[in-house]
């Protein structure tokens, strides 16, 4: 879907919108990553999101976000309050570093996006934090506090490799600077 349905839509010849990732890049980079910095994933997800960009084509504007959160579906903030409500202590890894981004915030600033000419992108919130310092933010507000057990990754075990660092940040003039991911996960909590 990755690319096949990328490279099908692209061929209907119109302008479209292609939302990519930060796992495109290896995270061996210790400062964030900008849309000039060369792509290495480390997983077939990375590399399926990689070969999108390149199927989207030259009409294209190519978003690379990172850490989506939302008030629907399946992401890290439903399910640490889901766990929270289910136990006393979640277990997350505190080695990956990332902009957690609401989805709120990304899908309004995809209209200044399309001001802007056909390119990449690194569309993400401000600041940045691990998985574990997310989950021991005020996630849980309104409800009883939760306790973090703070991993390495290799002891959480995922069968896919994660880059250990993908904040990104954009060198671009224009490119819209989102909210720190305080105010993203404030803005999400108020709408579950």
């Amino acid at each position: 879907m990755n690319i096949g349905g990328t490279a099908n839509v692209a061929s209907l010849g119109a302008p479209l919108v292609y939302f990519s990732t930060d796992y495109v890049f290896d995270g061996a980079k210790r400062e964030p990553y900008v849309e000039s910095d060369g792509a290495n994933p480390l997983s077939a997800y990375g590399r399926t999101k990689l070969h999108g960009e390149a199927a989207a084509g030259e009409r294209a504007w190519i978003v690379r976000s990172s850490g989506l959160f939302g008030w629907t579906s399946r992401n890290f903030v439903r399910t640490m309050l889901r766990l929270g409500d289910e136990r006393d202590e979640v277990v997350v890894v505190d080695d990956q570093r990332t902009a957690p981004t609401y989805v709120g915030h990304l899908a309004a600033a995809i209209e200044e996006v399309l001001e802007l000419p056909f390119g990449v992108y690194h569309v993400a919130a401000d600041g940045d934090c691990t998985w574990a310092e997310f989950a021991e933010s005020d996630l849980r507000r309104g409800r009883s506090l939760l306790r973090v057990r703070r991993i390495a990754s290799e002891e959480w075990g995922a069968p896919a490799a994660r880059p250990a660092y993908s904040v990104l940040r954009s060198e671009k003039s224009g490119t819209p600077h989102l909210p720190h991911w305080r105010v993203g996960l404030r803005a999400c909590l108020e709408r579950l």
